[in-house]
């Protein structure tokens, strides 16, 4: 190869690596972003992702090592004296030892996740429709104060219940800043507690149907806005039911 195209090569590697580089950085942050949490569920579903790709950063590296000795070997092809330890050790012992930190781990963390080991300061009912969602927001006694469509109001700082069901077909409620997914099943009411520690800065926070529901499933999204006390007690007032909600979809 010549110098000339040496250094076109070098260029054109420096290019890609640039331009990977600035796609790893956009991935990272937006509104349905998992690893730009505005939340402590979303913290740790965060935090769980680097740790695994870490780990999966590493172990690809290590069998990017062994295909290299093996590669490099040339004609020494003398057998290992004892294979059994890299059979053993590599193939039972270490994805063993690696799952089994995998599960315990992810089942210690499940009552983060979910929520569901702290009180919460406000409870929403959300049903999943072909195709929007709609947003009932309950007082104490479990009466409906609020309603609205494709927007979703939550007080800054304080945990909200969601009660989560359907109206016609398996939906899937989802903020992924925010936390994970919990599908809504007609029928059946299914629970997830989250809480906005801050209202996403210069991103937005989005939630979207994480299930395919249909046609219209593409358009089934709803932004989320996280109010101050003040603020929370005039969204409720401007979307008391019956009083032309603003928040509400024609």
């Amino acid at each position: 190869m010549t110098s000339t195209g040496h250094r076109k090569t070098t260029v054109h590697l420096h290019g890609a690596v640039l331009v990977a580089a600035a796609l790893l950085l956009v991935g990272c942050s937006g509104p349905r972003s998992i690893i730009d949490p505005a939340g402590p569920s979303a913290q740790r579903i965060a935090e769980i992702w680097w740790v695994m790709f870490a780990g999966a950063v590493v172990i690809w590296a290590g069998v990017v090592v062994f295909i290299l000795i093996a590669l490099l070997r040339g004609e020494n092809t003398r057998e290992l004296k004892k294979p059994q330890r890299l059979i053993v050790g590599g193939g039972l012992v270490f994805p063993t030892v690696v799952l089994g930190a995998l599960l315990v781990w992810g089942t210690l963390d499940s009552k983060r996740l979910t929520g569901l080991g702290e009180t919460p300061s406000a409870v929403v009912e959300v049903t999943g429709h072909q195709w929007f969602w709609e947003f009932r927001y309950l007082d104490d006694a479990g009466a409906p104060l609020a309603v609205s469509r494709e927007v979703l109001a939550m007080p800054l700082g304080r945990m909200v219940e969601f009660r989560i069901t359907s109206a016609d077909v398996i939906h899937s409620f989802w903020i992924p800043r925010l936390g994970g997914k919990m599908d809504a099943i007609p029928g059946r009411v299914n629970r997830l507690r989250l809480r906005a520690d801050h209202d996403g800065g210069a991103t937005p926070i989005r939630g979207q149907c994480a299930e395919f529901c249909g046609l219209a499933h593409a358009h089934m999204h709803f932004d989320v806005r996280v109010l101050d006390d003040d603020a929370w007690d005039a969204w409720l007032r401007d979307n008391a039911i019956g009083a032309g909600a603003a928040g509400a979809a024609p």
